[in-house]
């Protein structure tokens, strides 16, 4: 499906829907857990509705009524059984332990480019400690019992394997340790789970770089739970708000989030935007933009929309320590440069990141959304500075994390879709 948005900048204001990050792990832990629990959500995209529809084959019994999705806890596993996570890897790479530490026989169905995004190390680990994984095309086979012990994981690897073993490692029949080898990287995904845990009265404690984590325990969610807006899609609208004058308010953020994407505000003041906050909502309005320097090892998702800004900032923004992103649900790097490179940017390719020198202006034409919700949802965004409309092909793509966004953009004054 294709979109075309009128060219110039927007003003208005948005709410955004529920953190996807959080509502991934408050899911998994509700229906791990004692009790039933009732979580609000605002907007079901598909990596949630993936996540759900997984815990409902491991045995969970989960329905939605509006923004309020009610979890009854897995009381039976459900083995063997057949796991549709679709594209989400979040959903892939959390649950993987669980259904190891549940001792589950399951085939995990993976979808687009997910059989090509790389569990190892994960893997290694799940293998010395009882699991037998095997691939056959895009499933993913799991079988045996994960054992407790000690485990080790590198960093620099996907924050997402960290998270999928501390819910796991809980569940199992003893102690575990779980060892962080060099500089943990995206940091703050690992203190989201770190906090979901504590509110579902889990213990795990931390000594420098090792993880402390009991057997025998059991999630114990609040009866009643809130998952917090969504950072990473507010930067969409953020970075909107650093293109227009008149700027644009994104409602339902907290500002003592563990996310890490909230760094968004932190790029954008250094850049030269003006940015003010209150209890709930956050305003962004151009000033004179300047480039910057950006490291992309805690903020990966970020850069497509950071980059869509720094089209229009004055000088050459260096984008670096970014290699990672070339294995999302698209390879980052190059089809960001391909994104705005055809709306009349200039931006040079790096191995591990981008350059992208400033323009008073962009001209505008199609962008090909590769598949990719961010790229997609980042055109949108420079659209804001294009002097002809900008059209998106592949706009579907924004359902994997914000099937809402052309109604919430459509919404804004300025363009329209």
């Amino acid at each position: 499906m294709n979109v075309t948005i009128a060219a110039g900048a927007r003003s208005g204001s948005v709410r955004i829907p529920s953190s996807k990050s959080q509502a991934h792990r408050l899911l998994i832990l509700a229906a791990l857990g004692k009790r039933p629990t009732a979580l609000q959500i605002r907007g079901i995209s598909e990596d949630i509705a993936a996540t759900i529809r997984c815990l409902n084959a491991l045995g969970a019994k989960i329905r939605q009524d509006g923004e309020i999705v009610f979890v009854t806890p897995i009381e039976t596993v459900c083995s063997p059984c057949e796991l549709p996570c679709g594209e989400s890897g979040s959903t892939l790479r959390f649950l993987l332990p669980v259904v190891a530490a549940l001792g589950a026989e399951a085939a995990f169905l993976r979808k687009g480019r997910l059989p090509e995004r790389p569990l190892a190390p994960l893997d290694g680990e799940l293998k010395k400690h009882g699991v037998r994984l095997a691939e056959d095309g895009e499933k993913l086979l799991v079988s045996g019992q994960l054992q407790p012990g000690a485990y080790r994981l590198p960093g620099n690897v996907s924050s997402q394997f960290f998270t999928g073993l501390l819910l796991a490692l809980p569940l199992l029949s003893a102690e575990s340790t779980l060892e962080i080898e060099g500089t943990l990287e995206s940091a703050p995904y690992v203190e989201m789970t770190e906090q979901a845990l504590a509110l579902a009265n889990i213990s795990v404690s931390k000594k420098e770089k090792t993880y402390q984590i009991p057997g025998n325990q059991s999630a114990f969610l609040p009866e009643k739970c809130a998952v917090e807006g969504d950072w990473s899609n507010a930067a969409f609208f953020l970075c909107a708000g650093a293109l227009s004058q008149k700027g644009v308010t994104v409602h339902g953020l907290r500002m003592d989030s563990a996310q890490g994407d909230r760094a968004v505000l932190d790029v954008l003041r250094a850049m030269g935007a003006e940015v003010t906050s209150s209890e709930d909502a956050v305003t962004v309005r151009r000033k004179k933009l300047r480039a910057v320097q950006i490291d992309a090892s805690a903020i990966p998702d970020l850069i497509p929309v950071l980059a869509a800004a720094a089209s229009a900032a004055e000088g050459e923004t260096k984008i670096y320590n970014a290699a990672r992103l070339r294995l999302k649900e698209s390879d980052r790097l190059k089809t960001t440069a391909a994104m705005l490179t055809s709306l009349g940017a200039d931006v040079t390719e790096l191995t591990d990141g981008l350059i992208v020198r400033g323009k008073e202006s962009l001209s505008g034409g199609t962008a090909e959304a590769f598949g990719d919700h961010r790229i997609a949802m980042s055109a949108a965004v420079a659209s804001s500075v294009c002097r002809e409309a900008v059209t998106i092909c592949g706009s579907e793509s924004v359902n994997k994390s914000y099937p809402q966004f052309w109604a919430d953009f459509a919404a804004l004054k300025g363009g329209s879709l």
